[in-house]
């Protein structure tokens, strides 16, 4: 099971974050620090695997941003990474070659489409072409619901 996911920028900023189990506020606020020293402190050529207190550390670079998983000590770390590169495949489809920007300026897309893709740290859905279709169904009702409210007359 995955315990959650942080993406990071270069400089270890925060971009995104999705917790899969319970955990209080301080000490998430202590992994994000954890997580950012460690893996920043890291060579280019490392292996994108690490062992962290009783958990697996599996983390990929995409251009400028860190995408970090934390799994189960038994879990598999190659499913892991494939899982990240799935993530970042669903942006780039979204964005169009995403990047950081992105994730900064249409965060709440991010996390939809993290959210279709994983929930509750398991994977929902493994075909890209329906997560990609929710995405775009989902994009047309709000836009349809824009054009109602901005249809309706003021009073």
């Amino acid at each position: 099971m995955m315990h959650f996911l942080l993406l990071f920028s270069r400089q270890g900023r925060l971009r995104l974050q999705k917790w899969f189990t319970p955990t209080p506020e301080r000490e998430k606020k202590k992994i994000i620090r954890d997580m950012t020293t460690l893996v920043l402190a890291r060579k280019p050529r490392s292996c994108n695997f690490l062992h962290w207190r009783d958990l697996k550390i599996v983390y990929k670079r995409y251009a400028s941003l860190y995408f970090c998983l934390a799994l189960d000590d038994q879990e598999n770390e190659l499913l892991a990474l494939e899982v990240l590169h799935r993530y970042v495949e669903l942006l780039d489809k979204y964005f169009g070659n995403v990047c950081e920007l992105d994730i900064i300026f249409n965060f709440e897309k991010a996390y939809f489409i993290l959210d279709e893709f994983l929930m509750g740290g398991e994977i929902q859905e493994t075909s890209k072409q329906i997560v990609n279709r929710s995405i775009e169904a989902s994009d047309m009702l709000q836009e349809q619901t824009m054009e109602e409210y901005m249809s309706k007359p003021a009073f």
